[in-house]
């Protein structure tokens, strides 16, 4: 059509030459516009040489310039195009969590799809996180700034602005970049998911971060320091891992805070929802306990898997095995929220003092199935590898479904169910 538009438009520019060249035969701006001193076949020739040359150029010239955007140093933009798209047919995926164990499942999954939804819990209160939430009465950022980094190109040097920590002392001892950057976004917008949106367009990610709820909450945990003795009742999501005691259950306050709408649309729309990994009672669960949040993933027909962690957690998870991990999520959500656990098997190299590896053994198979494989991360043991964990939930919900997009990598074995 482009050739058609263009064709058209050289006709009619020609029957304008061609009346004035009739009217004015003998003048010489004529003669040299209608070339009449060269033979007829040199004139189409250097016509449409010229025409070829110039449409070439312009078509070049246009490409680069809508494609900037997926240009990167040392890849070829065909690659980068490509990607791009495979990206973009990628499954819709939803992680529910927070800290450090979800910016790392999503580090992962970027590279599978860019339909990615992550869903963060804001009841921190600790750091930086914590005394704006106090100063400005915003919900903590924190969470929400590792997952819009992870979710982004890690070689960016805006990312690693975002990133950036503050430590020479002063008023801005102790906060980042991001956390200050989103407040003012926030401030600048109107609203806080707003100002995380405009945070994920400065930063390019691929998907999406949203809170699970705009209502300010806080954290409470019932701890005790054995089983038969009377519990007590610890305020806020730092102080619950320094508190003696084991935990015995948490709820938020307000225990009905209403959940963010396009968590919800997510939720209902979502191929694979991933519960986790991270901090099981001040990251995972606290997600969980938004009631609406919680009803839109039980109802949802999306695989729902529940990635347990590698290691224990200092405070929280003390002596926890998955089994125990899987009980604590069925006593504040219920039974039939998850459809599988995904599980390291790969217990080697040297833990932190107190940490201890949380194991799935065959007596975890009588609650729902239990896939294992290894998930940990060669340089920190107690970590999830981001590629491993991404590459065993995208096995996962082949083996469901079907595969989505050719693998990228050997690691797209099956993995082994212990029922």
């Amino acid at each position: 059509m482009m050739v058609l538009g263009m064709m058209l438009i050289g006709l009619g520019l020609a029957y304008i030459l061609l009346d004035l060249y009739r009217a004015n035969p003998e003048s010489p701006v004529m003669v040299a516009l209608a070339l009449t001193t060269l033979p007829r076949w040199l004139r189409a020739v250097l016509l449409a040489s010229a025409g070829i040359g110039l449409t070439v150029f312009s078509v070049i010239r246009l490409n680069r310039t809508l494609l900037a955007p997926y240009m990167h140093r040392g890849k070829p933009i065909v690659d980068a195009v490509a990607e791009h798209r495979r990206l973009g047919r990628g499954p819709r995926i939803v992680a529910v969590g927070g800290g450090t164990g979800l910016a790392t499942l999503l580090r992962g999954l970027k590279h599978h799809s860019s339909n990615i939804t992550a869903i963060v819990t804001v009841a921190d209160d600790g750091g930086s996180s914590g005394r704006l939430r106090r100063t400005m009465g915003l919900p903590p950022p924190g969470d929400i700034r590792n997952c819009l980094a992870a979710l982004s190109d890690d070689e960016n040097l805006v990312t690693q602005l975002f990133q950036y920590r503050f430590v020479d002392g002063g008023e801005l001892d102790g906060h980042s970049f991001g956390n200050l950057f989103i407040a003012a976004l926030s401030g600048v917008t109107g609203s806080f998911d707003r100002g995380v949106l405009e945070a994920g367009r400065v930063l390019g990610i691929r998907g999406s971060v949203l809170p699970s709820t705009l209502r300010d909450v806080a954290l409470l945990a019932d701890k005790s320091l054995a089983e038969d003795t009377q519990s007590i009742r610890v305020a806020g999501e730092s102080r619950i891992p320094m508190a003696p005691g084991s935990i015995r259950r948490i709820q938020l306050d307000p225990s009905d805070p209403p959940a963010h709408p396009e968590a919800i649309r997510a939720v209902l729309a979502a191929d694979l929802i991933a519960l986790g990994p991270g901090s099981l009672y001040t990251s995972v669960l606290p997600n969980l306990l938004v009631p609406d949040l919680a009803s839109a993933i039980r109802n949802s027909r999306a695989l729902r898997v529940f990635i347990c962690n590698v290691a224990t957690q200092t405070g929280e998870t003390d002596g926890y095995d998955c089994l125990r991990h899987l009980a604590a999520l069925e006593d504040h959500t219920g039974a039939g929220l998850i459809d599988a656990v995904l599980a390291n098997d790969r217990t080697e190299g040297r833990l932190p003092e107190g940490v201890a590896w949380v194991c799935a053994d065959e007596s975890d198979a009588g609650m729902v199935p239990v896939h294992r494989c290894d998930l940990a991360d060669p340089a920190q043991p107690w970590r999830h590898d981001a590629a491993k964990l991404a590459q065993a939930l995208i096995t996962l919900l082949e083996e469901k479904t079907g595969p989505l997009e050719p693998p990228s990598n050997g690691q797209g074995e099956r993995l082994t169910a212990l029922n």
